[in-house]
This record gives C-alpha cells, structure tokens and sequence, in this order.
C-alpha cells in the first residue's frame, strides 16, 4: 500500500536570506538599519570628540541657574531670580498660547472665507477672493510687524485715559485698549473649593470635561432612536442645560468676580493684560494661515458632488441647513489632512515672536538664555525637542479625530 505524507520542509539556508523573496526585504531593512544605526553613532561620537578637542561638554546643569532677565508676557510666577529651566517654562506656555489661539481663530476665518468664496454674491465671493490673494502671498513676519506698528501708533498710551479733558475711556467701563496691549477683567473666585487658585480653574475644566460627556451621551441616544424609529427626540434643551447647569452651580458655590482694570500711576493695574506683541502675533497668525485654510475649505466643499446639494434642496432645506447637515460634514474629510499641516506651520512660525519682542519658547531658550550660558548646543538640542514633539502631538490629535469622521465601511 502507498501512503502520500507532505513534501520534506526545505531546511533553512544563508542564502535564502538573499535570493528567497520570503526574506529578501527583511534582509535589505536590517541592513539599511545597521548601516543608519553606524551613521548616527559615527557623527555622534565625531561630535563628542571635537567637543572634547575645545575642551567643552554637553551638560543641562546651566538649567538651575538664575535667569537674571524678566519677563512681561506670562502665564505663571516668574521673576529674574528664577531658574533658566523656570524661563523656559514661560516661553513654552506663551508659545502653546499664542499656537492654541491662532489655530481656533484661523480655523474661523478659513471657513468662513472659504465658504464665502463661494457665494453666489459676486462681491462677497471677489472680497474673499481679494483676501485670500493678499494674506497667503505675503510673508507673515510683514504682517507681524505690519499691524504691531499700527497698534504701537495708532491706540492710545495710557496717559491718555487719564483727567477731565481724557482723549480716551475704557469700552463699557471694562475693557482698555491702549498701545501697550489690551487690559481686560480677571475672573477669579471669592469662595474657591480650594486653597490653590489652579486647581479651582482645574476644577472648572473638569465640569467642562463633563458637560461635554454628558452632551455625546444624550446625542448618541437620541441617534440611536432615531435609528430604530425614525423620529429623533428633541435634544436643544438637554445639551443646554448640561452645558449651562454644571457652570452655573460651579460659579455660584466659588463666587466667580471679576477684577476690573483701573489706571494707576503710569499704568493700568489690575485684570489681565494682553500685550501688544501677543495680539500681533496672535492676529497675524490667524489672517496668514487663515487664507490657507480658506483654499483648503473650498476645495474641500467643491469636491463634494453637486447632486447631494439638489438632493437636499428638493428636501426643501435652505442654504444655510444645506451647507451645515450636508456639504461641510463631508468636505471635512477632504478639508482635514491639510488642515493638519496649516496648524502646524502656525505652531512653527510662531517662533517669528522674536521680531516684536514676544516672549516664546524661541525667545527664552533660544535667545537670551543661549547668550547667556553660551550652551548652543544644548539649548537647539531642547528646541527642536519641543518643536518635534508639539508637531508629533498635533498631528496625533487631528490624525485621531479623521480617523472618527471619514467613512466607515459596512
């Protein structure tokens, strides 16, 4: 009797490392990491040999010493006695600030424009037009300087809020917009839970943090209905009082005031001060990347076909419910991967702070600090540290949120 057992396994061989395709591309990516790993430590160690040569070492102890120079933008205590690390510190916050400001507020005037491009307005659409064409061909550091040269000029100083014959008042009594920045109320709290300023406001993002779970919820309820029995429930109401509930109880148990501005002495005292380089920077940012965005928000909703708008239209919805339930929730996933590389470059040109004296991560570390220690090295070393990871950490979070709105297949 015959019996048919499987063909003998071929044993493995050196060369099939080479010649079997099984393993060919393996091979190739071991050794190109191999070689890349030799590169690396040859200039690495080529570094430290010449750095040995001048008689000088990377070190980071240069973090503990004194600043000695002060700060005027900030977002936590920091005096001249404080640490270089403290400064730093100070100039990472003041540059997330002015990212995280400029991002929401070019966001808002890229989909705005964009959609206004495509009025059917023939004014509306050639102004946004004109806009566009003006702010993406002109480089943003002129613009920095452009509109930090008319607040200098053109605000009053605070000299002038000051006697009878006064050239100038506060708007509403609240707010002064002078040529050294704009002075606003600071809310703070009478009665906080705790001790610690911070955490009272951690406390409050915490409700915000709520509310927000709270509003998905009640959203996802009312879909899921509206799945099984094609009535949605009516959810205005609910979303509003999640959001507005928890706040109101939270600032009525805390006491929430406000510190109101006042002219003292040569200054105004008191409140939150915005200065002058902050809201340049901050401004330009917004309309440069903005008319960047705008292209991006009108290609985004020419991609989508014509017949889903008449579709809606023979629905009898307006213009407006059109563009907001049917066109913009699908021109997102055309309109996102762009957008992520828009916040990104307002991240990285933000270190142009420097040509109006506003105090970033780049002007700290990478100015004052570096001529200070004379630590080069270290100090570029940190910035681009900061700088790859804030890039690697946004483009996590909006590579996330188009992975939740693109199609899905059944």
């Amino acid at each position: 009797m015959t019996t048919l057992t499987d063909p003998p396994k071929a044993s493995f061989r050196l060369s099939m490392l080479i010649y079997d395709t099984r393993y060919r591309s393996l091979t190739f990516q071991a050794i190109a990491a191999i070689m890349l790993a030799l590169c690396i430590w040859f200039l690495g160690n080529n570094l430290i040999q010449n750095l040995r040569a001048a008689g000088l070492n990377i070190s980071y102890g240069f973090l503990g010493d004194p600043a000695g120079y002060d700060i005027n933008q900030r977002l936590v205590e920091y005096d001249s006695q404080s640490s270089h690390a403290k400064a730093a510190l100070v100039g990472i916050l003041n540059t997330l600030l002015v990212a995280v400001l400029a991002c929401i507020t070019a966001t808002v005037f890229g989909v705005i424009a964009g959609v206004l491009r495509l009025s059917n307005n023939w004014l509306v659409s050639k102004l946004m037009a004109v806009y566009v064409e003006i702010f993406r061909n002109i480089p943003v550091l002129i613009w920095i300087i452009i509109i930090f040269t008319i607040m200098t000029a053109v605000m009053p100083a605070p000299r002038d809020f000051r006697g009878d014959d006064a050239t100038a008042g506060m708007v509403l009594d609240l707010f002064a917009f002078t040529n050294r920045g704009v002075y606003i109320p600071m809310p703070y709290f009478q009665n906080g839970i705790f001790a610690n300023a911070a955490m009272n406001w951690i406390l409050v993002l915490a409700g915000f943090v709520l509310s927000l779970v709270i509003t998905r919820q009640i959203t996802s309820r009312a879909n899921a209905k509206q799945e099984a029995t094609g009535v949605r429930p009516r959810t205005l109401l609910p979303i509003l009082a999640a959001w507005f509930v928890p706040f109101a109880v939270l600032m009525l148990v805390m006491g929430l005031t406000f510190e109101v501005p006042a002219l003292k002495g040569f200054n105004f005292k008191g409140g939150i001060k915005v200065g002058g380089p902050l809201i340049a920077l901050w401004f330009a940012l917004s309309i440069y990347t903005g008319a960047f965005i705008a292209e991006n928000v009108r290609a985004g909703i020419q991609a989508i076909n014509k017949g889903q708008t008449e579709a809606a239209a023979a629905l009898g919805l307006r213009s407006g419910r059109i563009m907001n339930l049917v066109v913009l929730p699908q021109a997102l996933r055309v309109i996102i991967p762009p957008l992520i590389s828009q916040f990104l470059n307002i991240t990285k040109n933000s270190s142009l702070a420097i040509a109006v004296g506003y105090a970033d991560i780049t002007a700290t570390l990478g100015g004052i600090t570096l001529n200070q220690t004379g630590r080069a090295i270290e100090c570029v070393l940190l910035l681009m540290l900061f700088y790859l990871t804030a890039s690697l950490l946004i483009s996590m979070a909006m590579n996330f949120y188009n992975a939740s709105v693109k199609l899905k297949e059944r």
